[in-house]
């Protein structure tokens, strides 16, 4: 079994504390739900995890089976058995989707397997056109097409861990059930899921055990699926502070300092500067 262990991780943007002391444990087979409000720190959390520039850890630890990923490089944590679905997939012009899966493969030390054939399944299973296979990554792609090509690439790398920023986003009712259900076959294989989602449709294809809330940087509740059914029907609103008040999270989670925060700068591109 495969665990992603994050302990009091504490997370800055520039001069901005996004995170404070957020605990998960996420193990082979297990989908955990991250859902919050816009701004309160969800993508933060899966582009930290995954090891995107720009972001400070103040404390805490992330580990894959006890292996330190915060010092380590994002190429690094991918074949540690990490694997992030963006929630704006990014075009890179000029790189074959194939080659691409072939060449992480082999850094893997997976050289076995046809990755055309395996690449051509996964697209069937999906209903993503395998016309779409040859070109180059997520080049001219719908937002629907490019949800379906991550899961197809899912699917064939076949990591531990799988972070999904918002899987949901963009896709119609159609493409939403087929990636998900997808997603959670290889749950059933051992797949481990950490989903981050604003809404609980996917969670009707992508069950979770755990839903844990996000607010303004910290996991204020955990509980079952039932959570996300809360969510549903009444919101956020016994989450948030009431009445304007900046201390109402304090209370929520035992006193930990929430602070104001400022809208933090998502940036479509992985690779760009928060900050910028």
């Amino acid at each position: 079994m495969t665990t992603l262990s994050i302990k009091n991780l504490g997370v800055k943007v520039g001069e901005q504390q996004i995170l404070h002391g957020v605990n998960l444990n996420v193990s082979s087979g297990q989908v955990h739900a991250v859902m919050g409000p816009n701004g309160s720190g969800k993508s933060t959390l899966a582009n930290v995890i995954m090891g995107k520039p720009g972001y400070q850890v103040t404390s805490g630890s992330i580990t894959l089976d006890a292996q330190d990923l915060l010092s380590a490089p994002t190429w690094v944590r991918a074949q540690a058995g990490l694997f992030l679905a963006m929630q704006y997939p990014t075009e890179v012009p000029g790189v074959s989707l194939r080659e691409t899966l072939e060449l992480a493969l082999q850094a893997r030390g997976i050289e076995n397997i046809d990755t055309g054939s395996r690449l051509v399944e996964e697209a069937g299973r999906i209903g993503l056109s395998t016309q779409l296979l040859d070109r180059a990554v997520n080049v001219d792609l719908s937002g629907g097409e490019k949800k379906r090509n991550e899961t197809a690439q899912l699917a064939v790398l076949n990591p531990q861990i799988a972070v999904l920023d918002e899987l949901d986003s963009g896709l119609d009712i159609d493409a939403l059930r087929a990636c998900a259900e997808r997603i959670e076959q290889l749950t059933q294989a051992g797949l481990g899921v950490l989903c981050i989602t604003h809404y609980h449709r996917l969670l009707d294809y992508l069950p979770a055990d755990q839903v844990h809330i996000l607010i303004d940087g910290h996991i204020v509740e955990s509980g079952g699926p039932e959570l996300a059914q809360e969510l549903e029907s009444d919101g956020y609103a016994r989450f948030l502070p009431s009445d304007g008040e900046s201390d109402g999270v304090e209370v929520a989670i035992g006193g930990l300092g929430a602070s104001n925060q400022a809208p933090r700068p998502d940036a479509d591109d992985p690779f760009s500067d928060p900050l910028a």
